[in-house]
């Protein structure tokens, strides 16, 4: 594993909460970026990885996988989903949300984790990202924390082959953490769908920075 601009997350106040954005790829992105927070910082910190209910908490493999592998980190949940969520899933993921934009906005020693892109990129080019989605600009907004990009590469969704990987060679496993944004331009504006897409863009854009200096170090 090579991991590249810890200082970034050093440099961070530590009694505000820290939003993680990075990019997503695998099953275990946010695994390995724990990984690097807890064997690389000495500080308290409480991690917080919002996830999709239906298996991290309606499913006895997704509780254990909670539990062992997370220590129940992987909080809030949301369950809606599909075309035609349940009317009961989308009020309570309304109150995940102000529960996670509370985790955001107080907590000294809070870092949560989150992918803007909302669910896995399959595609084959690891440089590629999906569209944004407003939620990361509306979280943002409404709790106003420290904001990290991170760009992960290197990681598969086959956990027998990464782990065997350590052994017989593959990809490294790269993190990189870029300089905290500055986001005082965007809380500014005015509350509404346009600013958490204009958030949302730049908060993309600056994951997609850390990829080309990714690249450029693979060439």
């Amino acid at each position: 594993m090579n991991v590249y601009g810890l200082e970034h997350v050093e440099a961070a106040s530590r009694d505000r909460p820290l939003l993680l954005v990075a990019n997503h790829r695998s099953f275990f992105d946010m695994y390995a970026v724990s990984t690097v927070l807890f064997r690389n910082t000495s500080w308290r910190k409480q991690l917080f990885f919002p996830v999709r209910g239906r298996f991290f908490y309606d499913s006895i493999p997704g509780l254990l996988v909670n539990l062992i592998m997370g220590w129940w980190s992987m909080y809030p949940p949301f369950f809606a989903s599909g075309e035609k969520p349940l009317l009961e899933e989308r009020a309570f993921d309304r109150y995940s949300f102000r529960v996670l934009t509370e985790l955001c906005k107080n907590g000294a020693g809070n870092v949560i984790g989150f992918h803007p892109e909302g669910t896995r990129n399959k595609g084959p080019d690891p440089y590629s990202f999906l569209p944004a989605q407003p939620g990361i600009g509306k979280l943002i907004k409404d709790a106003a924390p420290q904001v990290i990009p991170v760009f992960i590469a290197g990681l598969g969704n086959d956990l027998p082959k990464q782990v065997l990987g350590n052994w017989r060679g593959g990809d490294k496993i790269r993190i990189h953490f870029g300089q905290q944004l500055d986001l005082s331009e965007y809380l500014a504006k005015k509350d509404q769908a346009r600013t958490y897409v204009e958030i949302s863009k730049f908060v993309m854009s600056k994951i997609s920075e850390l990829a080309e200096q990714d690249r450029r170090r693979q060439e």
